[in-house]
């Protein structure tokens, strides 16, 4: 979790928080004479004494929205998320059979699909998104695209096969990233990339996955992986029964080999959270930027109860 970091553009200006002690002191002073019996009898006719809470509350409102507007006037900036310019993602989704299993309601497949289309709405419009499966085989489903429709579509049309070939759906990824269309203002530089590879299973055909991992570091693109489904896990294969436990120890080795992080998912909920870390991850980029909007939207807020509280008070006179 990263820390909150304030700073202030222009910190001159916030000697003007100095007015807030002083009208306090101001006020506290007022009110204290307030419990003078003569003065108490002069002001009954104008502020009821069961009204006293209402005043303060009104009082420190004001003062509250008061000290946010200093602040807002000193331009604070934080550390925010800004969307990166470009980039091009690869999704690539584990189509093998154990995808069937039924650990995760209703399949892994079918929960996988649906979190990944949410996943695609996650990241900023100006991303290119591939869709890449892999089974015994890899095959880009689509290639980069900002069109997040044709994403989806690619997602849903998915469809179940033999076997696991991880390290031949990450060299199809790195293929893909190959044809995301260059930058009009800078069509020289590639564009970066990252690819979130999900799996529920071991290499058992094609090419190593450390092979391809290592070659999508050199190639300075983080695989993300997400190991998906539960050690309980099975599915009925020719009339028997056959455990599908997801081995997360190969997925791991390819996180760190690449340079990408390695995340877990047991349920449809975790999934989604995973995502959406992914999707921050990748997509977005923390910079120092200012935020004097925000509060200048606090201070409105206490104006607005302290304008409240006055109007309480108001409707009190005679």
């Amino acid at each position: 979790m990263v820390a909150m970091v304030l700073a202030f553009l222009s910190p001159n200006r916030l000697w003007w928080l100095l007015l807030v002690p002083v009208i306090a002191i101001v006020y506290t002073g007022l009110s204290l004479r307030l419990r003078n019996p003569i003065g108490t009898r002069r002001l009954t006719r104008l502020l009821p004494v069961e009204s006293a809470w209402k005043r303060h509350f009104s009082v420190v409102a004001s003062l509250l929205s008061l000290a946010a507007l200093v602040l807002a006037y000193a331009q604070p900036a934080a550390m925010v998320n800004v969307p990166k310019d470009r980039a091009t993602i690869v999704i690539a989704i584990d189509v093998s059979a154990s995808m069937a299993a039924t650990d995760v309601t209703p399949t892994r497949i079918d929960a996988e699909k649906a979190a990944a289309s949410s996943f695609v709405d996650l990241l900023p419009a100006s991303f290119n998104l591939a869709v890449v499966s892999f089974a015994a085989t890899a095959n880009i489903v689509m290639a980069p695209s900002t069109d997040r429709g044709a994403a989806k579509r690619a997602i849903d049309s998915l469809q179940l096969q033999p076997s696991t070939a991880i390290g031949e759906g990450i060299y199809t990824s790195l293929q893909a990233l190959k044809l995301a269309p260059p930058d009009p203002q800078h069509p020289d530089d590639p564009a970066p990339g990252a690819i979130v590879l999900l799996s529920d299973g071991s290499t058992n055909s094609g090419r190593p996955s450390a092979g391809a991992a290592q070659l999508a570091g050199q190639q300075g693109v983080p695989v993300y992986t997400i190991a998906y489904g539960t050690d309980n896990g099975y599915i009925i294969e020719n009339g028997q029964r056959q455990r599908v436990p997801v081995n997360h120890a190969e997925l791991a080795n390819i996180a760190k080999a690449s340079g990408g992080k390695q995340f877990a998912a047991s349920s449809v909920s975790d999934l989604s959270a995973v995502y959406q870390t992914i999707a921050q991850d990748v997509g977005y980029v923390q910079e120092m930027s200012e935020i004097t909007e925000r509060l200048a939207g606090v201070a409105l807020l206490f104006a607005i109860i302290a304008g409240l509280g006055v109007v309480s008070l108001a409707a009190r006179w005679p």
